[in-house]
């Protein structure tokens, strides 16, 4: 039997498939409890098995791998950063990710402070005092990251599941 087995990360975005061809009836779209219950089933999992910073790693690690094929393939990376941020705004809601707002912007320092609310990952979650958007900080990691051409730290300092009302993110260069 095959074996999946690698060292180094395989996805590319056109992994996803042709949703077109693969779900004629029921489209491209998904209940958010759906994706929750698999995103927080596999995370739960991970820790058990792993540890919370293990699995936070790997949380992170997955989405940037997201946030970096979604640059690629979704966002105009071509534009300034203006309408860059613009874009991904444009996208997140798009794709019912999150609503994107920007609180600080650094262009010398390449710091930056966003806010997502209505967040995919947490928006709506009991309070738990942690936060838990592991995954939405490497896709803002792996977005940046593909856009400048720098690698960026991201850290969720709010998130719903803390008692925030909105996902906050800080990012910074590495």
């Amino acid at each position: 039997m095959f074996k999946e087995e690698r060292q180094n990360p395989m996805f590319k975005f056109k992994d996803v498939g042709d949703i077109d061809i693969g779900r004629p009836n029921l489209g491209p779209s998904t209940s958010v409890a759906v994706y929750r219950l698999m995103q927080f089933t596999i995370r739960d999992v991970l820790i058990t098995k792993f540890g919370v910073e293990k699995s936070n790693d790997i949380m992170y690690t997955s989405g940037k791998l997201a946030g970096t094929e979604f640059c690629k393939n979704v966002l105009d990376t071509n534009l300034d950063l203006d309408g860059f941020i613009s874009d991904l705004q444009d996208k997140l809601k798009r794709f019912k990710i999150g609503l994107l707002r920007t609180e600080r912007v650094d262009v010398e320092r390449h710091e930056y402070t966003f806010t997502v609310a209505e967040d995919l990952d947490c928006s709506g979650l009991p309070v738990s005092n942690e936060t838990v958007c592991n995954y939405d900080e490497g896709f803002i990691s792996g977005i940046l990251g593909n856009y400048t051409g720098r690698d960026f730290i991201v850290e969720e300092v709010d998130c719903w599941a803390s008692g925030g009302r909105v996902c906050r993110f800080e990012a910074r260069l590495a």
